[in-house]
C-alpha cells in the first residue's frame, strides 16, 4: 500500500461535532477502513486546525510506518524507535518534538539549515537541544544504514551553546555518615546506604524486589527501572547488568528485610507504606522531605534552587573512587555501568566482581561506624 494522507470528516457525537481521520490498512489481503478521533470541532474550528492536530499526534506517520513507499521523516523516525532504541527520552523527543515538526516531510528534503533554524526556535535548554539534535542524527544514521534515506542533515556541523554548566554536588564519606546517622527510619537509612554503596540510579533502586538480591552470588540484579508508576526498561544496554553486593551492604539489607512488613520475593525492597507496599516510595518526595534536609544539616552546601537527591550519591561514589586512585578504571566504569570507559575517565583496564566488592567495602567502611557494623 502506498503512502496515504487519509481524509478528515466531521461526525456528530453527544459532545457535538468531532473531527475524525479516515485511513486504510491491509488485513488478510484486503483494504480495511479505519478511523481515528482527532478532536472536537469546537476546539478545531477549521480543517486546517484539524490537520495541524493530526500532525501533532503523529497519526499519518504511524499509519504509514509499514508502507514501502513512505519516505517521510515520521515513518523513518518510528522505524528507528522500533528497531534501535529503548530510551524513554528518545521516544519522547521523537514523538512529541520531531514528528509534529517534520513527520510529513520527505526525509531527504530536510536540509542542514532547516534543522539548525528549527532547533533555534525550540524552548528548551542548550543541553536538551543538543540531545534532540543527537537523537535526530541517530534517526538519520539508521536510515542511511537501512537505505531509507540518502543524506543526514544533522552531520557536518556543530551546535553552539549546548554544553551543560551543571556540576553535581559531591557528598564526602564523612557527610554521608552524618546523613545516615540522621536517618532514624530504617527504611530511609537502608535506602541511602544502598545507593551510596552501589551508585544505583534512583529509578533503579526503587524498582528492586527482594528477588533481585542475589545473596549467594554477592550481586544485585539491575534489569529494570521504575518510571511513571511501573517497571520500565533499563536506561541503556550497559545498565542492564548487576552491581556488587559487599559484606556490609549484605548485613544492612538483611536487617532491613527482617524489619520490613513486605518480605516476599516479589515485594519491593523499599516499599511505600502509605500504598501498602504496592509501589516503591517516591524518590522525589524522599529527596525533598528527608535527604536534602539531612544533607544540609551534615554540612553539604546546596545553593537555593539547585537540584539535589539520591543521584548525587552516585556521583559521590564515582568521584571518591577515581580520586583515590586505588581502583582500576575498568572497575569504576563497571560499578557505575557506563557504556564507555571514557564516560568515567580516559583509561581502560580490566575489572571483576571481586575488585568491585573490595572497592565497595572500603568505601562503606568510611561511611559507617565500625562498631555498629
Amino acid at each position: 500500500m502506498s503512502y496515504q494522507q487519509g481524509c478528515l470528516r466531521q461526525v456528530e457525537r453527544k459532545e457535538g461535532l468531532v473531527w475524525y481521520l479516515r485511513y486504510r490498512t491491509m488485513k488478510d489481503g484486503k483494504r480495511v477502513e479505519n478511523t481515528k478521533r482527532v478532536g472536537p470541532a469546537s476546539e478545531l474550528r477549521t480543517e486546517s486546525d484539524a490537520w495541524k492536530k493530526v500532525d501533532e499526534m503523529g497519526i499519518r506517520s504511524e499509519i504509514n510506518k509499514d508502507s514501502p513507499d513512505a519516505g517521510t521523516f515520521g515513518v523513518l523516525a518510528l522505524r528507528y524507535l522500533g528497531a534501535e532504541t529503548r530510551d524513554d527520552a528518545a521516544v519522547y523527543y521523537v514523538k512529541k518534538v520531531m514528528i509534529p515538526a517534520w513527520g510529513n516531510t520527505i526525509a531527504d528534503d530536510i536540509k542542514r539549515k532547516d534543522v539548525r533554524e528549527w532547533l533555534k526556535t525550540l524552548d528548551y535548554s542548550g543541553p536538551t537541544i543538543g540531545k534532540i539534535k543527537g537523537i535526530m542524527h541517530a534517526v538519520y544514521e539508521y536510515g542511511l544504514f537501512e537505505e531509507l534515506c540518502s543524506t543526514n542533515p544533522c552531520s557536518g556541523w556543530r551546535l553552539k551553546g549546548v554544553k551543560s554548566g551543571y556540576k553535581a554536588i559531591i557528598v564526602t564519606p564523612h557527610q554521608t555518615l552524618m546523613i545516615l546517622k540522621s536517618m532514624t527510619d530504617l527504611l530511609h537509612f537502608t535506602l541511602v546506604f544502598t545507593v551510596a554503596a552501589t551508585a544505583l540510579r534512583a529509578s533503579e533502586v526503587m524498582s528492586l524486589r527482594w528477588s533481585d538480591i542475589l545473596w549467594n552470588e554477592n550481586r544485585i540484579r539491575v534489569n529494570k527501572r521504575w518510571r511513571k508508576g511501573r517497571d520500565g526498561k533499563p536506561k541503556t544496554a550497559a545498565s542492564d547488568s548487576t552491581v556488587a553486593l559487599g559484606s556490609m551492604l549484605t548485613q544492612y539489607l538483611r536487617v532491613w528485610r527482617k524489619a520490613s512488613a513486605y518480605t516476599g520475593e516479589g515485594d519491593f525492597v523499599f516499599p511505600s507504606r502509605t500504598k501498602n507496599g504496592s509501589v516503591p516510595i517516591c524518590a522525589s518526595v524522599f529527596d525533598r522531605s528527608h535527604l536534602r534536609k539531612a544533607a544540609i544539616a551534615a554540612g553539604v552546601r546546596i545553593p537555593e534552587g539547585h537540584r539535589f537527591g539520591l543521584h548525587n550519591l552516585r556521583h559521590s561514589l564515582s568521584n571518591w573512587l577515581v580520586n583515590q586512585g586505588k581502583v582500576d578504571p575498568k572497575t569504576v566504569q563497571e560499578m557505575l555501568r557506563h557504556a564507555k570507559v571514557q564516560t568515567t575517565l580516559d583509561l581502560y583496564t580490566q575489572g571483576d566482581n571481586d575488585n568491585k566488592i573490595s572497592a565497595q567495602d572500603r568505601f562503606c567502611g568510611l561511611i559507617v561506624d565500625q562498631e555498629a557494623a
